[in-house]
């Protein structure tokens, strides 16, 4: 476990690193360093989450599960009254924090994963039931989904429900149960995207890139460009190009084809590795949990950072249509870096109580070495078979 959590932690430090140093080669040319500095404090400010979840157990958050969620169903209300949240390009997702924003919506991943985890506990018996498994719990996750997809924010939306299917068939929800319900999801969210004039324009932008690459598609078109001028080796850090007002959004959504460009294929691969390898010890780490809180709870935020990142790759490399998510750990966001640190500070209370529940090898073989020197254990009896 040692081990495990080692590589956890070098691995988010140095793509905490790679973020702030290709955030500044980004940003440079328009904003000098404003955008690093912001974003260094904001990394100030995600430490203290991140260490208070590590130090503490994890298992206080079973007590706070409600109050989270009824905190993170209100900042979400809120977001959507006007004057009080933030009118961005089209959408209403921020709320101010003296000089700063931040996003309910990354509460509101925190808060439903954490109630989540608490609920799947709580009725484990009861999961494969279609009541228990996904009618009770549906309905609460709607809530929140519900909330985040009328901001509009679709891509948290579809990731988030991502990820909880992911702990409810953990969890034990039967295939059958769940399936129905889900192809329903489906189906409502493709009707709602294709009566969404913004969202059917990018689908068909991302289905026939090369003829909307001065449109729709042109964010897409020029990370593309970005990432195949990188070549194996990239062009050198500073010396991209792309950054120069070619590619819209690079510090946040697209900041991977500006690490392609300047650092090229090969640290491209290696952020990819590092995600692979995070995904890893977060499911290590949940499946030794010490109790079924621990596992739900530690898979939930584990899938949250994998799908997050697969979705922003996917992005940035035209696999997917474009979602507006950030890459963890990379991307300029506060309340994205926040709520990615403190979910690593999760696994590591999850880890660190993991390691406290079971005893060392060496303490076992002690055990049992002056248990067998006890004399006054009684000696096992031997039938006369054996004898």
């Amino acid at each position: 476990m040692k081990a495990v959590v080692t590589i956890l932690v070098a691995l988010v430090a140095a793509l905490l690193a790679l973020g702030f140093v290709m955030l500044y080669s980004c940003s440079m040319a328009e904003r000098g360093a404003q955008l690093l500095l912001k974003q260094l404090m904001w990394g100030a400010i995600g430490l203290v989450p991140f260490l208070v979840a590590a130090c503490l157990d994890y298992r206080i958050l079973r007590k706070i599960s409600w109050p989270l969620y009824a905190v993170a169903v209100l900042l979400l209300v809120l977001v959507l009254i006007p004057h009080v949240g933030i009118y961005v390009k089209g959408a209403r997702r921020w709320l101010p924090l003296g000089p700063l924003t931040f996003q309910p919506s990354e509460v509101g991943k925190l808060a439903l994963l954490i109630w989540l985890a608490w609920y799947c506990e709580r009725f484990q018996r009861q999961m494969g039931t279609f009541r228990k498994g996904v009618i009770v719990p549906g309905i609460f996750v709607a809530v929140i989904l519900g909330l985040i997809y009328v901001e509009p924010d679709r891509g948290t939306t579809i990731l988030l429900a991502a990820v909880t299917a992911t702990v409810l068939l953990i969890a034990g929800v039967r295939w059958l149960n769940f399936l129905p319900p889900m192809l329903a999801g489906v189906a409502a969210l493709g009707i709602s995207l294709w009566y969404d004039p913004m969202r059917i324009k990018r689908i068909f932008g991302w289905l026939y890139l090369e003829e909307h690459k001065s449109g729709v598609g042109y964010q897409a078109y020029q990370a593309m460009l970005a990432l195949g001028a990188g070549g194996w080796t990239g062009l050198g850090l500073g010396n991209g190009r792309q950054k120069l007002g070619f590619v819209p959004e690079q510090p946040t959504d697209f900041i991977l084809s500006a690490i392609g460009e300047e650092l090229g294929l090969v640290f491209t691969l290696g952020v990819v590795c590092a995600f692979v390898i995070i995904t890893l010890c977060g499911v290590f780490i949940a499946r030794r949990a010490p109790d079924p809180f621990g596992l739900f709870l530690g898979s939930g935020v584990t899938f949250l950072i994998a799908l997050q990142a697969f979705i922003n790759i996917g992005v940035v490399t035209s696999a997917l249509p474009n979602k507006g998510l950030p890459l963890p750990f990379i991307s300029y966001g506060g309340s994205n870096l926040v709520a990615m640190l403190t979910c690593v500070g999760i696994l590591l209370s999850i880890a660190r109580q993991a390691r406290a529940a079971s005893p060392a090898p060496a303490l076992e073989a002690d055990h049992d070495a002056l248990s067998s020197a006890n004399p006054f254990k009684p000696k096992p009896q031997i039938s006369a078979a054996q004898a």
